[in-house]
């Protein structure tokens, strides 16, 4: 039996400095947080309830969560970012909004 490689998949992100006083018309995110509660399957179901994404996408995010503790689920405006995490917030995930 032939062993496959195992594809690892990282998002890099750039920490910006907060600054409550500067508008801008960047996006929001939603970042979905780790916890010692739900199943992988109860995860990944609620991201593509949340976000409308496919299978493979909210596996992604589900196993960067796992690994990283948290994991960027989604960003657009702040009415779909509250939408978003108002629909992962319905099985009690952990999330936050915040600015790009």
């Amino acid at each position: 039996m032939s062993k496959r490689p195992i594809l690892i998949l990282s998002i890099l992100t750039q920490e910006r400095p907060d600054d409550t006083d500067t508008i801008t018309d960047e996006p929001y995110k939603v970042v979905l947080f780790n916890d010692n509660y739900h199943t992988f399957e109860e995860v990944i179901n609620q991201i593509m309830k949340a976000t409308r994404c496919g299978r493979d996408k909210a596996e992604m995010h589900t196993w960067e969560v796992h690994n990283k503790g948290k994991s960027i689920v989604y960003d657009g405006d702040l009415e779909d970012c509250l939408r978003v995490s108002s629909i992962l917030e319905e099985i009690n995930l952990k999330t936050e909004i915040q600015t790009s």
